[in-house]
């Protein structure tokens, strides 16, 4: 990257600054009017007074509502090429947790019922963390709505980058056809020379760079992948839709994508101006399927090096005898000269860097929805706090009639449990829709696209969300559980 001072635009602080305050704003608003509408004389009261028949009615129906457009339009996007489901994509995924969101009061009593089995081990203090849990619908689910969005972000992400790596992963076994590949591991090009030392070297049986050549066809610009083309068939398996596999002198093949946008077809003209100026003709001799690690127009390299101005190689593939060796890597190096800026990989090595890239980006966008997670500890302590505080007399009462310290904060910690594994699972759950959804966008490009789920993390960020409930509950069951009780039973 080049050197450069920190550029922070203008309308960059305007926009966050905006976007902060018109959330602030927003989500205060719905409070602000109900709590303006309790009568004084029943704000003054202990009483709280709960959700009428009607307000809860449409609140339903709205969230219904929301829920089944969100999802529509994501199903409907999955339908749409690429580049155009984009927008209808990202209007259907917020309307869904839109939806969601406020259909979360419904759905927590029987996501609580659920493992209402497992609080009954706990005696008392889990049937009451249950009560207390479904008393107020609507606190729960604000609660719970903070962790559900970090999770669908976090396990959305995570099931399309695992699909989409096992995908390429794939594509790179099956379209590979050589034992090696060799690249710089800075990421520039590699020197002509380096296809020639390779080809000279001991048990080689086939070599083909892969270098991007620009050119003009059609009134556009497009990078023809210039290769090696009597041995292209040896190092790389493309399927071949129409046409033939051939590549050499006049004859070049296209993807279907873009055989399709310029009406081509084997046996079609293709007319390409080269950087030097000259119109080259070529002869379209087959079509194959285009993937994300190969597309576009495949030319002979000897054919159009003659009008490059500089020649230079993104990878070289190698075909070898005995196939991927330790010996044969050695042998491979030595013949590059123990470079050690020049990379040879096998396809396990190569399907392996592939895994880090993805872990890499995964990783670093961890690291920024941990944010999200925080507010939703945050959020979780919050609620216990004032729930412990409307309690006091209750809690007093409790220890009254024999409840010892130990078992309120084991209450108090229950409720925080349930509150977080019912985010959980509602985040999980959006998540994995999210990444189908995602998937079915990139499996139309990629003939290898399989949805892959990974259990492994997925009870992860379910146990994550326990873990969250759990230290969440930690302050705030301490100061029930040393709450004194005639004071508490006296207080208003």
């Amino acid at each position: 990257l080049p050197d450069g001072p920190l550029v922070i635009a203008p309308t960059t602080v305007a926009v966050a600054f905006a976007v902060g305050v018109l959330v602030t704003v927003g989500a205060a608003w719905l409070p602000g009017r109900r709590a303006a509408k309790i009568p004084p004389v029943a704000a003054m009261s202990s009483v709280h007074a709960t959700a009428t028949v009607k307000s809860l009615v449409l609140r339903n129906t709205l969230g219904a509502l929301l829920a089944g457009v969100g999802t529509a339009v994501v199903l409907y996007a999955t339908t749409m090429e690429r580049s155009d489901a984009q927008a209808p994509m990202g209007l259907g995924a917020v309307l869904l947790i839109l939806g969601v969101f406020v259909l979360t009061p419904l759905l927590s009593r029987p996501v609580v019922a659920a493992v209402a089995p497992l609080l009954r081990l706990f005696g008392v203090s889990g049937r009451l963390a249950r009560q207390n849990a479904v008393r107020n619908p609507r606190r729960t689910a604000a609660t719970a709505s903070a962790l559900m969005i970090g999770l669908t972000l976090i396990t959305g992400m995570t099931v399309a980058a695992s699909s989409l790596q096992t995908s390429i992963d794939r594509m790179a076994t099956a379209a590979i056809e050589a034992d090696y590949v060799v690249s710089m591991g800075n990421g520039m090009g590699l020197d002509p020379e380096v296809e020639r030392r390779l080809a000279d070297a001991e048990g080689v049986s086939a070599t083909s760079p892969l270098r991007m050549v620009p050119a003009e066809v059609d009134d556009e610009t497009q990078y023809l992948t210039a290769v090696n083309g009597p041995a292209f068939d040896k190092v790389m398996e493309l399927p071949v839709l129409s046409g033939k596999f051939e590549v050499g002198g006049a004859g070049v093949m296209v993807d279907d994508r873009l055989a399709a946008e310029h009406g081509w077809e084997a046996g079609a003209r293709i007319t390409a101006t080269q950087e030097d100026g000259t119109e080259q003709e070529f002869t379209v001799t087959g079509v194959y399927e285009r993937n994300e690690m190969f597309r576009g127009i495949v030319v002979d390299a000897g054919t159009v090096a003659p009008h490059q101005e500089r020649i230079s190689d993104f990878q070289v593939m190698v075909k070898i005898d005995g196939g991927p060796s330790e010996a044969n890597e050695d042998r491979l190096e030595k013949a590059l000269g123990d470079n050690p800026a020049i990379v040879v990989q096998d396809k396990q090595a190569l399907s392996e860097e592939i895994g880090q890239m993805f872990s890499l980006v995964l990783n670093m966008l961890y690291g920024l929805l941990a944010m999200a997670v925080v507010v939703a500890v945050l959020g979780v302590v919050n609620t216990l706090a004032m729930s412990v505080s409307e309690r006091t007399q209750e809690i007093g009462m409790l220890r009254a009639v024999g409840m010892v310290r130990g078992g309120v904060a084991r209450m108090i910690r229950l409720e925080s449990l349930v509150i977080s594994l019912f985010g959980g699972v509602l985040g999980v759950g959006l998540g994995v829709f999210f990444g189908w959804a995602a998937g079915e966008l990139m499996g139309s490009s990629l003939s290898t696209y399989e949805l892959v789920l990974p259990w492994a993390r997925i009870v992860l960020f379910l146990l994550l969300s326990a873990l969250i409930g759990v230290v969440a509950a930690l302050w705030p069951a301490r100061r029930a559980a040393r709450l004194d009780m005639l004071g508490a039973i006296k207080a208003d």
